[in-house]
């Protein structure tokens, strides 16, 4: 599928046809700020993969102020458009890791091979936290809006993922996994 400017006015600039909004994204990343506020993780590099418009951007660098932030996208339209490292997850090296790696909804649009590189690769890239989210079987049956939700994706189920993550991460639950190994605390009760 061609990630063109006709996919994005569709999936992300039109309101009434959007997955999301700026509002809820901007939720999320309260969200994803406030879990590494808690678990003490001081975070000076994200890595937003498949970051698409970039609506986690401004609000994560707001709550996270110390932090650099790098935009991947395979997108040629929105990295020349938002200016974007242009790339591909399963794919993509860094010379460190990132404190904070995010992969919103992104993997669904993988083959099953790509998206089991990419969760692979997420233990390279990833020192302390992984917030993850992928469009699921579920999701698509009982979840999601099919009318404003992309259909031209693979659907997993998701044991399949998480049976994936695991090898690398400890889930802590609401899409957060903890590198295995770093110094990273949570509670039983807090942890998935």
């Amino acid at each position: 599928m061609p990630f063109d400017r006709d996919y994005y006015q569709r999936f992300y600039y039109d309101p009434q046809t959007a997955v999301t909004t700026r509002r809820e994204m901007q939720a999320r990343a309260h969200l994803i700020a406030a879990f590494a506020e808690h678990t003490g993780l001081p975070v000076r590099r994200i890595l937003d993969a498949g970051c698409g418009t970039g609506m986690l951007r401004v609000p994560l660098l707001r709550r996270l102020p110390r932090a650099q932030y790098t935009g991947l996208e395979t997108s040629e339209y929105l990295c020349e458009r938002y200016g974007w490292e242009h790339g591909e997850i399963d794919k993509y090296r860094s010379a460190s890791p990132f404190d904070l790696v995010i992969c919103y909804d992104v993997l669904q649009y993988l083959d099953s091979a790509s998206a089991s590189r990419a969760i692979d690769n997420f233990a390279r890239l990833t020192r302390g936290i992984l917030y993850f989210s992928a469009l699921t079987k579920l999701d698509w049956e009982y979840n999601c809006d099919t009318q404003r939700t992309d259909s031209a994706v693979h659907l997993r189920t998701g044991n399949w993922y998480r049976s994936r993550l695991r090898q690398h991460f400890s889930e802590a639950g609401v899409g957060f996994w903890l590198r295995k190994g770093a110094p990273l605390t949570l509670w039983e009760l807090e942890s998935g």
